[in-house]
């Protein structure tokens, strides 16, 4: 078996996670469009191991045949910030099925409740770049920076 990452060792750069969880709190699903202009349906849903829980992201089909109080294993999952709170998703390379094992879940410690800087799924601060990625200038910094420290050595040039 695959090892298995408990709820309260998820960091907001958790990835490729197997984590498993029972079924808390089971959410309506919610009718969205994308950021892309697609309507799709999204249900929150709190799954709970013994050491936590959190909210799990799922989309369209994935919330169909889950039940409340059943066991789910999450395989390959990842971690992503919605308004800078945790929560688990299962992806495209990801899976989800039903579990025999037995949980006794703590909802004592909610993962999802902490707010998180956005730095943890920013592109430039994953790899060291401080710009947007059109402009990043490579950690040398911008001209502007660059020049004002040149003015503020002795006033040479």
């Amino acid at each position: 078996m695959d090892e298995i990452t408990k709820i309260k060792d998820l960091t907001p750069s958790s990835r490729r996670v197997n984590v498993i969880g029972k079924v808390v709190v089971l959410g309506e699903p919610k009718e969205i469009k994308t950021r892309f202009g697609e309507d799709k349906s999204v249900s929150e849903v709190v799954v709970a191991d013994d050491t936590g829980k959190i909210t799990l992201t799922l989309w369209d089909d994935q919330v169909k045949d889950i039940r409340d109080g059943e066991t789910l294993k999450i395989d390959n999952g990842y971690i992503s910030l919605l308004r800078g709170h945790m929560r688990l998703n299962v992806g495209k390379y990801g899976s989800m099925a039903e579990s025999e094992e037995g949980i006794e879940p703590n909802e004592e410690l909610d993962m999802s409740e902490k707010e998180y800087e956005y730095q943890y799924n920013n592109y430039n601060n994953r790899y060291g770049n401080q710009g947007n990625r059109g402009n990043s200038n490579r950690g040398y910094g911008n001209n502007n920076r660059r020049s004002n420290y040149n003015r503020n050595e002795d006033n040479e040039e």
